[in-house]
């Protein structure tokens, strides 16, 4: 781990860790050796994916520059395949290090979002998805893609 100043959340176990391992259930839009993405129960914007490398690092500032470049491809391929599935007209893109920077998930990710219909994206409460609904939406995704990782 590069070594930072940023205070980081306090966790006993990644919660995106927990996903990739299989260890807790979860809808993977797609995975590859170095990057996944994964279709969040928490949907702040239409069909909002979660980037993540499938190594275990804090934050951005402990990625590799393989991993750098396979996370920021995939966050375009997602955009462009959300985009497609959803016909938004604007696509979010936000990053978080630190909890100061509000990261609440201690495993660097970049949040992929169409807009919501009034514009922007949800940062209050939003409902919790179930499995069967992320799948659904992982699946309108992949239809209209033929490459995401």
């Amino acid at each position: 781990m590069t070594e930072s100043n940023l205070s980081l959340p306090e966790v006993t176990r990644c919660a995106f860790c927990d996903y990739l391992s299989g260890r807790r259930p979860f809808t993977i839009l797609c995975r590859s050796d170095r990057v996944a993405a994964l279709v969040t129960r928490e949907q702040r914007g239409v069909g909002h994916i979660i980037v993540v490398p499938v190594r275990h690092a804090p934050t951005l500032l402990d990625l590799s520059e393989d991993e750098r470049h396979a996370i920021i491809d995939t966050v375009a391929l997602v955009a462009k395949a959300i985009d497609e599935a959803f016909e938004r007209p604007g696509i979010a893109v936000w990053q978080n290090n630190g909890t100061a920077a509000h990261q609440t998930i201690p495993h660097v990710h970049f949040h992929v979002a169409g807009t919501l219909p009034d514009g922007g994206t949800e940062f209050g409460e939003v409902p919790e998805l179930t499995i069967d609904e992320t799948d659904r939406i992982a699946a309108k995704i992949r239809a209209g893609s033929d490459h995401l990782c």
